[in-house]
């Protein structure tokens, strides 16, 4: 069966796949009525929260990071249960911040006469790691662990995160002095590495009519989700949105073609293929569809495989060299989902 074949074969996951497009719908319009002029940004970190990955902003100080960050805590209704976890929480770091300082400490209670472990930061369902090039490779490290198995370590103790948990790093492209680069497996717990540029003219302008009003308060009163509404999204999404053999099988091939190209030194990573399979269906999704095509493929890959390529000397532009590098492997599979 081929590409076009299996996309009429497929049925969607019905009431479940609609309601997970509501939720990112509430999502969305929360997003877009906080941050002017960043759509394409909004959705790329939409994509991420709802296909469980992580995402690092390369911007300018003054961007909207903490805007659309906050924008997104605020979205989330707070529940009884999970009331004890933040909606959002900000870890500005430093080079003389601690590890402990970040996942939280074990704290001797007199009356109990024992340690009792109290929560860092990090224990939110959104996470702004602002300037994150900027700590030393032990905190690295623990936000590593954290990023990559949803627990921390703290006295030898393991202590889970919610199941929501959602990074979004940023790092700074201009500063160079007292920075720490993000190793090669840091980079690659990241889903989506963005480069965010300044805004256009006219949404400056947007932006300045806002004012006084503060840009949180331009979503207040608008509708809210759960998080339990938020994990549903994204098991519908796993398992409502159809990938055809032929999208899996150009994952391979797109790798392998990286690899293979005189100008990367260092291809994409198994891993990288693994979580672009459920970014895939989110940005189906967000598109009206249940099923995967391949301009998927195209629209994601420069933000998927551009900060996992060590490129030789005078490669300036990495999503051109994607392009080109992939593009007979993309080429042959959209011939193919338009054979009948």
């Amino acid at each position: 069966m081929d590409l076009h074949a299996a996309q009429l074969a497929h049925t969607s996951g019905g009431a479940s796949l609609n309601e997970a497009r509501r939720v990112m719908d509430v999502l969305s319009k929360r997003a877009r009525a906080v941050v002017v002029g960043r759509e394409d940004v909004i959705e790329l970190v939409l994509i991420a929260l709802l296909s469980d990955g992580h995402v690092l902003l390369e911007d300018y100080p003054g961007s909207g990071k903490t805007t659309l960050a906050r924008a997104l805590g605020d979205s989330l209704r707070v529940d009884a249960v999970h009331a004890h976890i933040a909606g959002f929480r900000r870890i500005q770091f430093t080079p003389d911040l601690l590890p402990s300082d970040v996942t939280g400490t074990s704290v001797f209670e007199m009356d109990k006469n024992r340690f009792q472990f109290r929560p860092g930061p990090i224990f939110a369902h959104i996470v702004l790691a602002d300037e994150i090039n900027r700590t030393s490779p032990k905190v690295q490290a623990a936000m590593l662990e954290a990023m990559a198995e949803k627990q921390v370590t703290v006295d030898n103790d393991t202590h889970h995160l919610d199941q929501l948990f959602f990074v979004i790093a940023t790092q700074n492209p201009l500063d160079v002095m007292g920075t720490y680069p993000l190793p090669t497996p840091q980079l690659d717990r990241f889903l989506f590495k963005i480069e965010m540029k300044h805004i256009e003219r006219q949404a400056e302008v947007d932006l300045l009519a806002q004012y006084p009003t503060p840009s949180l308060s331009m979503s207040e009163g608008m509708a809210k989700v759960s998080r339990d509404e938020l994990l549903s999204a994204r098991a519908a999404v796993r398992e409502g949105v159809y990938i055809a053999p032929a999208i899996r099988e150009s994952l391979v091939d797109l790798a392998r073609a990286l690899r293979s190209d005189e100008r990367i030194l260092q291809g994409a990573s198994t891993r990288s293929l693994v979580l672009m399979m459920p970014a895939l269906q989110a940005r189906a999704l967000l598109h009206g569809r249940d099923y995967v095509l391949p301009e998927d493929v195209s629209a994601l890959s420069p933000h998927v495989f551009g900060h996992r390529l060590e490129c030789a000397p005078g490669v300036i532009d990495k999503a051109e060299l994607i392009r080109t590098a992939i593009a007979p492997v993309m080429e042959k599979l959209s011939k193919l989902s338009l054979s009948r």
